[in-house]
């Protein structure tokens, strides 16, 4: 039985979170932001009180119905994600392994009978959540919305790399402003994705997300500054955005 008050969340003591997560049970839809303002506030940061309440989100997606299982795996991988990773001493994603290891077999198919790329991207990066991979498992909705903010290592200029079916380039300013100088971008080949970069690439092919797959292509590509022609790794820039 988890002792609540000894625990807290974004608002103190933790003794109501029991109570919350009985009410997100009964309506996921209608107490899913409630539930994240107490244990994952702007879904970046977490508190004992939100691992603790991994084992009981295990428990309410096991049981329920299809639409809350969405809702489910939305709260836990948000909370997941904020865990340090598991080579740390006590990590929660060792702490709470067996409730993490439901809540990934469920995303896991999950994935595969989801259509819609929102949901789809949410799902992957839920997955890499409970594996403890970093930063990725924050950084893939740009392959849904088509756009990444980074800057260049060289000269500093901040740009906008673009992600479409189409067209594909960076631009030193936002292209929905004005009309503005693109530098093309370079998807790595096929053959060129190892490890993280292929298991993305394979698995959105095999489950239908063909597009979601184009883009891993160029997120894991080459891009040059349109500031200064500098010769730059997308996904190194995107990482270094994450690191203080």
């Amino acid at each position: 039985m988890t002792d609540w008050s000894a625990l807290t969340d974004a608002c103190g003591p933790a003794d109501h979170v029991h109570g919350l997560l009985d009410r997100f049970e009964a309506d996921p839809s209608g107490v899913w932001s409630e539930l994240m303002d107490h244990l994952c506030p702007q879904l970046d940061t977490a508190f004992t009180a939100s691992f603790a309440a991994l084992p009981r989100l295990a428990e309410i997606a096991t049981a329920g119905s299809p639409e809350t299982l969405g809702w489910v795996l939305l709260a836990a991988g948000a909370i997941a994600s904020c865990s340090p990773g598991l080579s740390e001493p006590d990590s929660p994603l060792t702490v709470f392994s067996a409730p993490i290891a439901v809540l990934h077999e469920l995303t896991d198919r999950r994935l595969s009978r989801t259509a819609e790329a929102e949901e789809y991207v949410n799902l992957l990066q839920a997955l890499l959540s409970f594996e403890g991979v970093e930063i990725w498992d924050r950084s893939l909705d740009g392959l849904q919305t088509g756009e990444y903010e980074v800057d260049c290592s060289y000269c500093g200029v901040n740009m906008f790399v673009v992600i479409g079916q189409d067209d594909s380039f960076c631009c030193t300013d936002d292209v929905t402003l004005q009309e503005v100088q693109k530098s093309p971008l370079q998807p790595a080949r096929v053959q060129e994705l190892v490890e993280l970069p292929q298991r993305l690439f394979t698995r959105a092919m095999a489950d239908g997300q063909e597009g979601l797959a184009h883009g891993v292509r160029y997120l894991f590509g080459r891009a040059a500054c349109p500031g200064c022609g500098t010769d730059l790794s997308v996904a190194e820039r995107v990482v270094a955005g994450w690191i203080p």
